[in-house]
């Protein structure tokens, strides 16, 4: 089992190198066996999904730096409205900045399925959802979150927010607009 898993880190760690080298959409199956000096074959018994399944599971691993990351940046904001605020600001500097993340947005310009975007934003939303749970929990108990919401449905309206926002961008101020429209939907107003 060990092996099994040192081959997948390979094939992930040189897809990594390829996309950052060609860029997502013109990196083939091809190219990530050969950066990782395994067969084309040995890519897709690792990846069943083949080229998919790989750039899902960088962009995972890049999501999961991400929110370890802003776990800790969060847990210093001094209230759940900045913390809320904080968090949609940063994911969208993250996602601008990860042009592997970003092609979720644009499938097209990566050469994605419909069918794996779809799978690869439920996959986003299942991690973020898990990553936020424990501190939603704490927040709607302490009567900062609204009671009747769930984590899974404020995940998807943030991952909606932060889609929308880095489609198109607010000239103006976007921590107003979030303290104004956003975290009214998701916070106890007190």
């Amino acid at each position: 089992m060990p092996q099994v898993i040192e081959i997948r880190e390979r094939i992930v760690n040189a897809a990594e190198g390829c996309f950052a080298r060609y860029g997502v959409g013109k990196t083939t199956v091809e190219d990530i066996a050969a950066a990782a000096g395994l067969s084309r074959a040995t890519v897709y018994r690792s990846f069943a999904g083949g080229r998919d399944e790989v750039i899902l599971t960088v962009i995972l691993r890049d999501l999961r730096r991400f929110l370890d990351h802003l776990a800790g940046r969060l847990s210093r904001e001094p209230s759940v409205p900045d913390a809320i605020v904080e968090g949609v600001i940063d994911a969208v500097a993250f996602v601008r900045g990860e042009p592997r993340v970003a092609a979720l947005l644009t499938p097209e310009a990566a050469g994605h399925t419909q069918a794996a975007v779809v799978g690869a934003a439920e996959n986003v939303l299942d991690l973020c959802a898990d990553y936020v749970r424990p501190h939603f929990e704490i927040a709607q108990r302490e009567g900062l979150l609204r009671a009747d919401i769930t984590v899974e449905g404020a995940v998807e309206f943030l991952f909606r927010i932060i889609s929308s926002m880095i489609v198109m961008p607010r000239e103006d101020e976007p921590r107003e607009f979030l303290r104004t429209y956003v975290v009214p939907a998701l916070a106890e107003s007190k």
